[in-house]
């Protein structure tokens, strides 16, 4: 067996604004620091590898225990603040513009043709809550049959659709028809769909799907499969990169099942990336206000941390990292524009602090060197900077 890295993505876990982060409205924005007021909040296995010794967040640290791994902040270099062009950026590829966003719903010519393609009727176009807008749109959705189409400050175009009256596979069919639409200035980073069940107040299923635009650029996943490598995907990784350069997918419900399903394939054997992306946190907590629920899910995650650093074989690297903020206690309820956290476990992984680093690409980068891949991607790796 070869060599293998297990990179993982606290999804919306940032430490801390960034210089420009007044621009996008996320001025004093820590989402690491909002989920720390709450009581529930404990990452003691984390401070050990590190983390707590990061500009940004030091003033959570314990203890005083010297820590085991290798730790840096990094800087988003992207314009952007959204999951798909922070994971493309953690993978090689920085987006010099960010993707378009519709703050007052989408153009008619749009939404018209998505009708026409369809044959069913729009409802909301505008930006709204997921919970809220089947709260107020629900009812009418249900008795109609039309669809509920919205977005958010990301760059999505949202469906939701009752099961019982739009089944899950004609929705995702109505979402793959919403893709072939959304290019160009439409071309939103997800298409997402999000069904709902039972009676009013409704509730969301475990049904969504993401329509991702596929990368622009060849990102490290492509180059490591092109090598004969594997590189699996674990979570909405699949839908993010859309499928581009992914060799093996699995679906999860939740952090745990994505905790599990990587534990899974790291008792098997082969060589190449494992990347894993952890929801809970953006999905249920963040663009909920939830500080005492995302506070409990960092505290999950750190109490799972001992069983992933012991199924590490001498020559695995796990990475854990994030892909933007999203502060559950600022009075917005989207991302935030933030540092993010980089720990890097192993046996051959030395001590050291790095500071701030100024891309996500650079654990891209170290991920190609460590696994011996060339490739035109962004971002400078720290591998010679980490290893003993």
């Amino acid at each position: 067996m070869g060599k293998r890295v297990f990179l993982v993505v606290l999804d919306s876990v940032g430490i801390g604004e960034m210089p420009d982060s007044a621009e996008y409205g996320d001025a004093g924005s820590n989402t690491m620091r909002s989920a720390a007021q709450s009581t529930a909040f404990a990452m003691p296995g984390m401070e050990n590898y590190g983390l707590f010794d990061l500009e940004g967040i030091q003033d959570l640290k314990k203890t005083d225990v010297e820590f085991q791994g290798a730790v840096m902040r990094i800087a988003e270099a992207s314009r952007g603040k959204d999951t798909t062009i922070g994971h493309w950026e953690i993978a090689g590829l920085v987006s010099e513009q960010p993707l378009p966003t519709f703050p007052n719903g989408f153009p008619e010519k749009l939404i018209q043709a998505f009708e026409e393609k369809t044959g069913r009727r729009v409802l909301c176009n505008r930006p709204y809550s997921g919970t809220e807008v089947i709260r107020d749109y629900g009812k009418e959705s249900v008795e109609t049959g039309a669809l509920i189409v919205y977005t958010s400050a990301d760059s999505v175009f949202q469906i939701a659709a009752h099961e019982a009256v739009v089944p899950v596979e004609e929705l995702y069919r109505y979402c793959e028809i919403a893709r072939e639409l959304c290019v160009g200035e439409f071309g939103v980073g997800r298409v997402i769909a999000r069904p709902f069940e039972g009676e009013h107040p409704y509730k969301r299923t475990a049904g969504r799907h993401d329509y991702s635009l596929v990368p622009p650029k060849k990102t490290m996943l492509n180059y490591i499969a092109e090598q004969g490598m594997e590189v699996r995907g674990v979570g909405k990784i699949y839908d993010i990169f859309a499928g581009s350069g992914i060799t093996k997918t699995v679906r999860t419900a939740n952090n745990a099942e994505g905790i599990e399903r990587t534990l899974e394939w790291m008792k098997e054997e082969f060589t190449g990336l494992c990347f894993t992306n952890l929801v809970d946190f953006d999905m249920v907590y963040g663009h909920r206000n939830d500080v005492e629920g995302y506070a409990k899910a960092l505290t999950y995650f750190d109490s799972r941390l001992p069983e992933l650093v012991a199924a590490l074989k001498e020559e695995d690297l796990l990475i854990i990292t994030a892909d933007h903020g999203c502060d559950p206690a600022t009075p917005s309820t989207d991302h935030s524009r933030e540092y993010v956290p980089v720990v890097v476990i192993g046996e051959k992984v030395k001590p050291v602090n790095l500071g701030t680093r100024m891309s996500f690409a650079d654990t891209g980068a170290t991920v190609m060197e460590y696994l011996g891949v060339k490739g035109d991607i962004c971002g400078k790796s720290y591998l010679k900077e980490i290893l003993k």
